[in-house]
């Protein structure tokens, strides 16, 4: 990739898994492998207000590239 060519990334954003209470988070060693394999990066998490982990939210470049003239 040249220097006026910027990456595109497409998103996925999915939540943690849970106990069947839904108040216990379970391991997510298994989904974030599952996601890795495809190509999948883990990006950030989005939390609760009170705490606890919302959503994640992973990444990974697109095909395509855009160039910086594209953003203008």
């Amino acid at each position: 990739m040249t220097s006026n060519q910027l990456s595109k990334w497409e998103y996925r954003v999915v939540e943690p898994p849970r106990e069947p209470s839904q108040k216990e988070a379970r391991d997510p060693t298994g989904l974030l492998n599952e996601v890795a394999d495809d190509g999948w990066e883990l990006d950030e998490t989005i939390d609760y207000v009170g705490g606890g982990t919302k959503f994640l939210v992973f990444r990974r470049p697109t095909t395509e590239t855009a160039t910086e003239t594209d953003h203008e």
